[in-house]
Protein backbone atom coordinates (compact mmCIF):
# COMPACT_ATOMS: atom_id res chain seq x y z
CA UNK A 1 0.00 0.00 0.00
CA UNK A 2 1.56 2.99 -0.72
CA UNK A 3 1.34 6.28 0.75
CA UNK A 4 -2.02 8.53 -0.73
CA UNK A 5 -2.81 11.47 -1.65
CA UNK A 6 -6.62 11.08 -1.12
CA UNK A 7 -7.25 13.81 1.48
CA UNK A 8 -7.28 16.24 -1.44
CA UNK A 9 -10.68 15.05 -1.92
CA UNK A 10 -12.19 14.53 1.04
CA UNK A 11 -12.33 16.20 4.16
CA UNK A 12 -9.75 14.83 6.66
CA UNK A 13 -12.37 14.15 9.29
CA UNK A 14 -13.61 11.45 7.17
CA UNK A 15 -10.75 9.64 6.54
CA UNK A 16 -10.57 7.47 10.18
CA UNK A 17 -6.70 7.35 9.88
CA UNK A 18 -6.68 10.40 9.79
CA UNK A 19 -8.69 10.81 13.12
CA UNK A 20 -6.93 8.58 14.74
CA UNK A 21 -3.51 10.35 14.00
CA UNK A 22 -4.83 13.80 15.11
CA UNK A 23 -6.44 12.01 18.67
CA UNK A 24 -2.63 11.03 19.22
CA UNK A 25 -1.05 14.15 18.18
CA UNK A 26 -3.03 16.01 21.49
CA UNK A 27 -1.52 13.73 23.71
CA UNK A 28 1.55 16.03 23.32
CA UNK A 29 0.24 18.77 25.01
CA UNK A 30 -1.98 16.54 27.41
CA UNK A 31 1.55 15.46 28.34
CA UNK A 32 2.57 18.87 30.41
CA UNK A 33 -0.91 20.89 30.41
CA UNK A 34 -3.01 18.94 32.28
CA UNK A 35 -0.69 18.35 35.49
CA UNK A 36 -0.07 22.06 35.89
CA UNK A 37 -3.52 22.59 37.54
CA UNK A 38 -2.40 20.19 40.06
CA UNK A 39 0.97 21.61 41.31
CA UNK A 40 0.03 24.10 44.07
CA UNK A 41 -2.66 21.04 45.73
CA UNK A 42 0.45 18.95 45.13
CA UNK A 43 2.97 21.26 46.74
CA UNK A 44 0.46 21.22 50.02
CA UNK A 45 0.33 17.49 49.93
CA UNK A 46 3.88 16.97 49.93
CA UNK A 47 5.27 20.38 52.07
CA UNK A 48 8.16 18.34 52.87
CA UNK A 49 11.56 21.41 52.27
CA UNK A 50 13.03 22.84 49.47
CA UNK A 51 13.97 19.37 47.61
CA UNK A 52 10.16 18.85 47.51
CA UNK A 53 9.50 21.93 46.12
CA UNK A 54 11.76 21.36 43.46
CA UNK A 55 10.59 18.11 42.52
CA UNK A 56 7.28 19.31 42.06
CA UNK A 57 8.36 21.87 39.78
CA UNK A 58 10.03 19.08 38.01
CA UNK A 59 7.10 17.20 37.50
CA UNK A 60 5.79 18.95 34.01
CA UNK A 61 9.48 19.02 32.12
CA UNK A 62 10.21 15.17 33.44
CA UNK A 63 8.49 13.55 30.41
CA UNK A 64 10.10 16.15 28.15
CA UNK A 65 13.37 14.93 29.31
CA UNK A 66 12.57 11.41 28.76
CA UNK A 67 11.48 11.90 25.17
CA UNK A 68 14.46 13.47 23.97
CA UNK A 69 16.67 10.47 25.84
CA UNK A 70 14.55 7.73 24.41
CA UNK A 71 13.64 9.08 21.31
CA UNK A 72 16.29 7.43 19.00
CA UNK A 73 15.72 4.23 20.13
CA UNK A 74 12.28 4.37 19.66
CA UNK A 75 12.95 5.49 16.09
CA UNK A 76 15.36 2.71 15.77
CA UNK A 77 12.25 -0.08 17.14
CA UNK A 78 9.56 1.52 15.22
CA UNK A 79 11.37 1.13 11.73
CA UNK A 80 12.45 -2.96 12.56
CA UNK A 81 9.20 -3.66 14.02
CA UNK A 82 6.66 -1.74 12.80
CA UNK A 83 4.58 1.24 13.57
CA UNK A 84 1.06 -0.17 15.08
CA UNK A 85 2.75 -2.46 17.56
CA UNK A 86 4.65 0.68 19.17
CA UNK A 87 1.61 3.13 19.14
CA UNK A 88 -0.22 0.71 20.98
CA UNK A 89 2.16 -0.20 23.41
CA UNK A 90 2.84 3.24 24.02
CA UNK A 91 -0.94 4.26 24.09
CA UNK A 92 -0.92 1.39 27.04
CA UNK A 93 1.78 2.70 28.98
CA UNK A 94 0.50 6.80 28.97
CA UNK A 95 -2.84 5.36 30.15
CA UNK A 96 -0.87 3.87 33.31
CA UNK A 97 1.95 6.04 33.40
CA UNK A 98 -0.32 9.09 33.33
CA UNK A 99 -2.89 7.93 35.62
CA UNK A 100 -0.89 6.61 38.45
CA UNK A 101 -0.36 9.92 40.15
CA UNK A 102 -4.12 9.22 41.59
CA UNK A 103 -2.67 6.87 43.59
CA UNK A 104 0.98 6.76 44.32
CA UNK A 105 1.88 7.31 47.68
CA UNK A 106 4.81 9.14 47.26
CA UNK A 107 6.66 12.46 45.28
CA UNK A 108 9.08 10.20 43.93
CA UNK A 109 7.00 7.46 42.97
CA UNK A 110 5.11 10.31 40.83
CA UNK A 111 8.15 11.39 39.03
CA UNK A 112 9.25 7.93 37.93
CA UNK A 113 5.43 7.52 36.29
CA UNK A 114 6.12 11.04 35.02
CA UNK A 115 9.53 9.56 33.50
CA UNK A 116 7.38 6.27 31.92
CA UNK A 117 5.04 8.65 30.76
CA UNK A 118 7.55 10.49 28.30
CA UNK A 119 9.12 7.21 27.19
CA UNK A 120 5.06 6.19 26.65
CA UNK A 121 5.19 9.49 24.69
CA UNK A 122 8.18 9.23 22.64
CA UNK A 123 6.64 5.46 21.16
CA UNK A 124 3.35 7.55 20.57
CA UNK A 125 4.52 10.28 18.58
CA UNK A 126 7.42 8.49 17.12
CA UNK A 127 5.28 5.89 15.28
CA UNK A 128 2.47 8.94 14.70
CA UNK A 129 5.18 11.02 13.07
CA UNK A 130 6.12 7.88 10.66
CA UNK A 131 2.60 6.60 9.85
CA UNK A 132 1.99 10.12 8.47
CA UNK A 133 4.17 9.21 6.02
CA UNK A 134 3.17 6.03 5.76
CA UNK A 135 -0.48 6.58 4.63
CA UNK A 136 -0.70 10.35 3.25
CA UNK A 137 1.34 11.77 0.24
CA UNK A 138 1.83 15.44 -1.78
CA UNK A 139 -1.05 17.60 -0.35
CA UNK A 140 -2.48 14.98 2.05
CA UNK A 141 0.46 14.51 4.20
CA UNK A 142 0.63 18.73 4.19
CA UNK A 143 -2.78 18.73 5.43
CA UNK A 144 -2.44 15.64 7.90
CA UNK A 145 0.42 17.54 9.13
CA UNK A 146 -1.18 20.74 9.92
CA UNK A 147 -4.32 19.24 11.23
CA UNK A 148 -2.15 17.51 13.83
CA UNK A 149 -1.13 20.95 14.98
CA UNK A 150 -4.50 22.15 14.95
CA UNK A 151 -4.87 18.79 17.34
CA UNK A 152 -2.56 19.84 19.82
CA UNK A 153 -3.72 23.18 20.02
CA UNK A 154 -7.23 22.78 20.47
CA UNK A 155 -6.85 19.55 22.72
CA UNK A 156 -4.56 21.69 24.95
CA UNK A 157 -6.36 23.60 25.04
CA UNK A 158 -9.33 20.95 26.52
CA UNK A 159 -7.27 19.15 28.41
CA UNK A 160 -6.36 22.54 30.78
CA UNK A 161 -10.49 23.81 31.35
CA UNK A 162 -10.81 19.80 31.96
CA UNK A 163 -7.85 19.42 34.31
CA UNK A 164 -8.06 22.88 36.39
CA UNK A 165 -12.14 22.02 36.83
CA UNK A 166 -10.72 18.51 38.55
CA UNK A 167 -7.87 20.14 40.25
CA UNK A 168 -10.97 22.73 42.16
CA UNK A 169 -12.39 19.33 43.60
CA UNK A 170 -8.88 17.31 44.28
CA UNK A 171 -5.56 18.01 43.98
CA UNK A 172 -4.78 14.95 42.14
CA UNK A 173 -8.00 14.24 40.26
CA UNK A 174 -6.10 16.00 36.82
CA UNK A 175 -4.36 12.82 36.78
CA UNK A 176 -7.63 11.08 35.75
CA UNK A 177 -7.41 12.84 32.68
CA UNK A 178 -4.65 10.64 31.28
CA UNK A 179 -7.09 7.91 31.58
CA UNK A 180 -9.34 9.39 28.95
CA UNK A 181 -7.32 7.75 26.06
CA UNK A 182 -8.30 4.73 27.22
CA UNK A 183 -11.82 4.98 25.73
CA UNK A 184 -10.00 5.14 22.05
CA UNK A 185 -8.00 2.72 22.14
CA UNK A 186 -10.78 -0.18 20.38
CA UNK A 187 -10.57 2.63 17.75
CA UNK A 188 -7.08 2.38 17.61
CA UNK A 189 -6.41 -1.42 17.49
CA UNK A 190 -9.29 -1.23 14.36
CA UNK A 191 -7.30 1.89 12.67
CA UNK A 192 -3.92 1.59 12.44
CA UNK A 193 -2.29 -0.82 10.86
CA UNK A 194 1.30 -1.31 9.28
CA UNK A 195 1.47 -0.90 5.55
CA UNK A 196 4.28 -3.01 3.37
CA UNK A 197 6.62 0.15 3.65
CA UNK A 198 6.82 0.07 7.47
CA UNK A 199 6.87 -3.86 7.75
CA UNK A 200 10.70 -5.08 9.52
CA UNK A 201 13.43 -3.71 7.75
CA UNK A 202 14.51 -7.79 7.14
CA UNK A 203 11.45 -8.55 4.97
CA UNK A 204 11.22 -6.09 2.40
CA UNK A 205 14.38 -5.37 1.93
CA UNK A 206 17.38 -6.74 -0.47
CA UNK A 207 21.11 -6.98 0.54
CA UNK A 208 21.70 -3.20 -0.22
CA UNK A 209 22.69 -1.04 2.18
CA UNK A 210 19.65 -0.02 3.91
CA UNK A 211 19.27 3.83 3.03
CA UNK A 212 20.10 7.04 4.93
CA UNK A 213 18.15 10.28 5.82
CA UNK A 214 19.03 12.81 3.90
CA UNK A 215 20.98 16.32 5.22
CA UNK A 216 17.44 18.16 4.56
CA UNK A 217 15.94 16.59 7.57
CA UNK A 218 18.35 17.26 9.90
CA UNK A 219 18.43 20.76 8.88
CA UNK A 220 14.37 20.91 9.29
CA UNK A 221 14.36 19.12 12.33
CA UNK A 222 16.95 21.89 13.75
CA UNK A 223 14.93 24.70 12.36
CA UNK A 224 11.81 23.11 14.48
CA UNK A 225 13.88 22.89 17.57
CA UNK A 226 14.28 26.57 17.31
CA UNK A 227 10.81 27.61 16.38
CA UNK A 228 9.63 25.24 19.20
CA UNK A 229 12.50 26.78 21.40
CA UNK A 230 11.10 30.66 20.66
CA UNK A 231 7.64 29.73 20.86
CA UNK A 232 8.09 28.20 24.37
CA UNK A 233 8.65 31.27 25.81
CA UNK A 234 5.07 31.84 25.68
CA UNK A 235 3.68 28.81 27.92
CA UNK A 236 6.83 28.71 30.43
CA UNK A 237 7.12 32.96 30.96
CA UNK A 238 4.28 34.39 30.18
CA UNK A 239 2.92 34.03 33.79
CA UNK A 240 5.44 36.44 35.50
CA UNK A 241 5.22 38.51 32.68
CA UNK A 242 1.44 39.57 33.46
CA UNK A 243 2.08 39.81 37.28
CA UNK A 244 4.66 42.19 36.27
CA UNK A 245 2.46 44.34 33.81
CA UNK A 246 0.16 44.22 36.61
CA UNK A 247 -1.76 41.60 35.46
CA UNK A 248 -1.64 38.88 38.60
CA UNK A 249 -5.01 37.09 38.47
CA UNK A 250 -4.45 33.54 37.21
CA UNK A 251 -7.90 33.87 35.09
CA UNK A 252 -5.78 36.56 33.17
CA UNK A 253 -3.17 34.10 32.63
CA UNK A 254 -5.44 31.48 31.17
CA UNK A 255 -7.24 33.73 29.06
CA UNK A 256 -4.18 34.82 27.23
CA UNK A 257 -2.74 30.89 26.88
CA UNK A 258 -6.38 29.74 25.67
CA UNK A 259 -6.31 32.64 23.03
CA UNK A 260 -2.74 31.18 22.23
CA UNK A 261 -3.72 27.91 21.56
CA UNK A 262 -7.12 28.37 20.12
CA UNK A 263 -5.53 31.34 17.00
CA UNK A 264 -2.74 28.34 16.80
CA UNK A 265 -5.96 25.52 16.46
CA UNK A 266 -7.36 28.01 13.97
CA UNK A 267 -4.55 29.03 11.85
CA UNK A 268 -3.37 25.75 11.28
CA UNK A 269 -6.46 24.76 9.69
CA UNK A 270 -5.32 27.09 6.69
CA UNK A 271 -2.09 26.29 6.07
CA UNK A 272 -2.80 24.10 3.78
CA UNK A 273 -4.76 26.56 1.65
CA UNK A 274 -1.88 29.02 2.04
CA UNK A 275 0.86 26.89 1.24
CA UNK A 276 -0.74 26.20 -2.17
CA UNK A 277 -0.95 29.61 -2.71
CA UNK A 278 2.57 31.06 -1.51
CA UNK A 279 4.71 27.91 -1.37
CA UNK A 280 6.71 26.65 1.23
CA UNK A 281 9.00 29.89 1.53
CA UNK A 282 5.69 31.93 1.79
CA UNK A 283 4.20 30.15 4.29
CA UNK A 284 7.18 30.68 6.99
CA UNK A 285 7.49 33.98 5.74
CA UNK A 286 4.08 34.64 7.30
CA UNK A 287 4.59 32.43 9.91
CA UNK A 288 7.49 33.65 11.75
CA UNK A 289 6.53 37.04 10.41
CA UNK A 290 3.47 36.85 12.81
CA UNK A 291 5.60 35.45 15.38
CA UNK A 292 7.68 38.72 15.15
CA UNK A 293 5.04 41.14 15.25
CA UNK A 294 3.50 39.09 18.08
CA UNK A 295 6.25 38.99 20.33
CA UNK A 296 7.17 42.94 19.22
CA UNK A 297 3.32 44.25 20.51
CA UNK A 298 3.44 42.01 23.71
CA UNK A 299 6.52 43.42 25.19
CA UNK A 300 6.07 47.37 23.62
CA UNK A 301 2.16 48.20 24.00
CA UNK A 302 1.07 47.94 27.76
CA UNK A 303 -2.50 47.23 27.11
CA UNK A 304 -4.79 44.20 28.14
CA UNK A 305 -6.03 44.07 24.07
CA UNK A 306 -1.58 44.03 23.21
CA UNK A 307 -1.49 41.30 25.54
CA UNK A 308 -4.47 38.95 23.34
CA UNK A 309 -3.02 40.26 20.35
CA UNK A 310 0.51 39.38 20.26
CA UNK A 311 -0.62 35.45 21.72
CA UNK A 312 -3.28 34.82 19.14
CA UNK A 313 -0.32 36.77 16.39
CA UNK A 314 2.22 34.18 18.12
CA UNK A 315 -0.44 31.06 18.22
CA UNK A 316 -1.21 31.58 14.67
CA UNK A 317 2.22 32.10 13.36
CA UNK A 318 3.70 29.04 15.34
CA UNK A 319 0.51 27.00 13.96
CA UNK A 320 1.72 27.66 10.13
CA UNK A 321 5.59 27.51 10.51
CA UNK A 322 5.98 24.12 12.11
CA UNK A 323 3.69 21.58 9.82
CA UNK A 324 6.09 22.32 6.73
CA UNK A 325 9.18 21.33 8.42
CA UNK A 326 7.33 17.58 9.60
CA UNK A 327 5.70 17.32 5.74
CA UNK A 328 9.01 18.22 3.93
CA UNK A 329 11.15 15.72 6.40
CA UNK A 330 8.93 12.84 5.92
CA UNK A 331 8.63 13.92 2.26
CA UNK A 332 12.59 13.30 1.99
CA UNK A 333 12.63 10.53 3.89
CA UNK A 334 12.84 6.33 2.54
CA UNK A 335 10.00 3.94 3.53
CA UNK A 336 12.28 2.18 5.70
CA UNK A 337 13.61 5.17 7.39
CA UNK A 338 10.45 6.82 8.93
CA UNK A 339 10.56 5.91 12.20
CA UNK A 340 13.76 7.57 12.73
CA UNK A 341 12.61 10.52 10.97
CA UNK A 342 9.93 10.41 13.28
CA UNK A 343 12.26 10.10 16.54
CA UNK A 344 13.90 13.34 15.42
CA UNK A 345 11.27 15.14 14.44
CA UNK A 346 9.69 14.47 17.95
CA UNK A 347 12.89 14.69 19.87
CA UNK A 348 13.56 18.36 18.64
CA UNK A 349 10.20 19.50 19.15
CA UNK A 350 10.85 17.81 22.84
CA UNK A 351 14.52 19.24 22.77
CA UNK A 352 13.40 23.05 22.41
CA UNK A 353 10.86 22.86 24.90
CA UNK A 354 13.33 22.19 27.49
CA UNK A 355 15.86 24.15 26.41
CA UNK A 356 13.25 27.37 26.30
CA UNK A 357 13.28 28.10 29.90
CA UNK A 358 16.57 27.49 30.41
CA UNK A 359 17.64 30.25 28.09
CA UNK A 360 14.65 32.90 28.11
CA UNK A 361 14.95 32.93 32.14
CA UNK A 362 18.24 33.90 32.07
CA UNK A 363 18.14 36.08 29.41
CA UNK A 364 14.99 37.77 30.90
CA UNK A 365 16.74 38.01 34.04
CA UNK A 366 19.99 39.92 32.76
CA UNK A 367 17.97 42.18 30.30
CA UNK A 368 14.55 42.40 31.49
CA UNK A 369 11.11 41.32 29.13
CA UNK A 370 11.30 44.44 26.70
CA UNK A 371 14.70 43.97 25.26
CA UNK A 372 14.24 40.11 25.08
CA UNK A 373 10.93 40.08 23.68
CA UNK A 374 12.41 42.97 21.17
CA UNK A 375 15.67 39.91 20.65
CA UNK A 376 13.36 37.05 19.82
CA UNK A 377 11.00 39.78 17.49
CA UNK A 378 14.23 40.38 15.87
CA UNK A 379 15.09 36.95 15.40
CA UNK A 380 11.99 35.81 14.12
CA UNK A 381 12.08 39.18 11.92
CA UNK A 382 15.03 38.08 10.83
CA UNK A 383 13.67 34.23 9.86
CA UNK A 384 10.65 35.98 8.25
CA UNK A 385 12.71 37.96 5.96
CA UNK A 386 15.32 35.39 4.76
CA UNK A 387 12.05 32.81 4.25
CA UNK A 388 10.40 36.10 1.98
CA UNK A 389 13.54 36.70 -0.11
CA UNK A 390 13.61 32.81 -0.90
CA UNK A 391 9.73 33.55 -1.74
CA UNK A 392 10.70 36.02 -4.12
CA UNK A 393 13.41 33.93 -6.02
CA UNK A 394 11.06 30.88 -5.93
CA UNK A 395 8.13 33.07 -7.65
CA UNK A 396 10.90 34.77 -10.08
CA UNK A 397 12.78 31.75 -10.92
CA UNK A 398 8.53 29.95 -11.72
CA UNK A 399 7.37 33.17 -14.38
Amino acid sequence: MEPTDELEDRPIWRDPRAVALMMTASLTVMTAATISPALPGLEKQFASGETHTLLIRLLVPAPSLAVILVAPWCGAIADRSGRRRMLLAGLILFIISGSAGLVLPTLASIMVSRFCLGVALAMIMTAQTALMGDYFSGRALHSISSAQVSARNFGGFVFIVIAGMLATIEARLPFAVYALPALALPFFWRIIADPPSSMPVEQHTTSAAPSRLQPIVYFLALGQMVTTMLFFVMPTQLPFFLSGQGYSSPAMTGAALGTLMLAGGSAALYYPHLRAAIGHAGNWACGFGLMALGFAALVTTKTGMAVFFGCAAIGAGYALAIPGFIALSLGATAPDRRGKTGALLTGSVFLGQFLSPLISSPAISEWGWRVSGIGIAAVLGTLALISAVAFQHVRRDAI
